[in-house]
């Protein structure tokens, strides 16, 4: 009698119940996939909208530049938003997430503007040496470096990011903000104050990232026998003496804020981070001094001057769902991003 009814259990489940449930559970997944099918053509109308306006959209006012090439002392008069695939193409790795790539299109707008609005050059508005100004590379070159199956894609993805940002520019008090960025901030973005000296800017302030070890450019070293350590300083500093053998000769005696190295002591002298960095070829001046068997190891992390945007941080961002907008807003503090041609 007990198994007549268990079947009889089985049989109205499999009957009624389960086809119910199956029912519930397939119009729950078509209701999911039709909102995001939706979602999707939505954000397709809305950038297929943008294009369309980026496409008919004219500057009032530097849509050519003049661009010096300080190899050959030639100054060149291109458009704006050419000239940014080069600086983009140049300054972030095309593998990067679109919106990082669109970040760095609008940071290398405004900071174009921003030299222009500021001459350095007297008879260019900004030079292809990253030394001085933001790095530039040819079309021909840039392809030359590419693998040839990514080459096409690589630049459409690149001018996509130029093109559907065109005329944006970041602001603060209705200016172009100066528009620092860097490769790597080791977690950490530094002021400019620490590095440059001056009175520094409102919008640039410390801001941590995560996720930025998982890049190579997080993490370097560089070793230095004492003897190549002694010789380095001596270039800069003649008088230089060092007891590597006392623990007090070689010390960090000061930190920034973002827990970079302001002031070094090495023997008789005290030196900044930033001199440290530039006399050891450091990638940055986030470092620890290690001392070890008649060497001197830098242990650093990071990589650039720390101000600004950092691209590893930058994709990071994006990876995690941010657009270009929420990626600025994050590393630039109170500002706003305008059309070029409403300032």
């Amino acid at each position: 009698m007990k198994k007549i009814i268990i079947y009889f259990f089985i049989f109205i489940f499999i009957i009624f119940l389960l086809p119910a449930l199956l029912t519930k559970k397939n119009a729950e997944a078509s209701s999911v996939n039709t909102a995001e099918a939706e979602n999707k053509e939505q954000n397709n109308e809305e950038q297929a909208k943008n294009q369309n306006e980026n496409a008919n959209y004219t500057y009032n006012k530097y849509g050519t530049i003049k661009l010096l090439h300080k190899k050959t002392d030639e100054v060149e008069e291109v458009n704006i938003d050419d000239y940014l695939c080069n600086v983009v193409s140049a300054e972030m790795p095309a593998d990067y997430e679109e919106e990082a790539l669109k970040a760095q299109a609008v940071v290398a707008r405004t900071y174009t503007i921003y030299k222009i609005e500021n001459k350095k050059h007297d008879n260019a508005d900004i030079c292809d040496d990253s030394s001085c100004c933001q790095a530039w590379i040819s079309k021909e070159d840039r392809f030359a470096r590419w693998e040839e199956s990514k080459r096409e894609s690589n630049w459409n993805k690149i001018q996509n990011a130029v093109n559907s940002t065109k005329g944006e520019i970041i602001t603060y008090d209705n200016k172009p903000i100066n528009a620092f960025f860097h490769s790597n901030s080791g977690g950490t973005t530094e002021i400019p104050v620490n590095v440059w000296g001056g009175t520094g800017y409102p919008y640039l302030q410390v801001v941590e990232t995560a996720g930025e070890e998982g890049y190579a450019q997080y993490a370097s070293e560089v070793e230095l026998t004492n003897d190549e350590v002694l010789n380095k300083l001596k270039e800069k500093y003649p008088d230089i003496q060092i007891d590597f053998s006392n623990q007090e000769d070689i010390k960090i005696l000061e930190y920034t804020d973002s827990n970079r190295v302001k002031t070094v002591k090495f023997g008789n002298h005290e030196i900044s981070g930033v001199e440290a960095r530039t006399i050891f070829g450091l990638k940055s001046t986030n470092f620890e001094i290690i001392k070890e068997d008649g060497k001197i190891k830098f242990s650093v992390k990071g990589y650039g001057h720390g101000v600004g945007m950092s691209q590893t941080g930058a994709n990071t961002l994006a990876k995690e769902g941010k657009n270009y907008k929420d990626i600025i807003n994050h590393f630039y503090a109170n500002v706003e991003i305008k059309d070029v041609n409403s300032i």
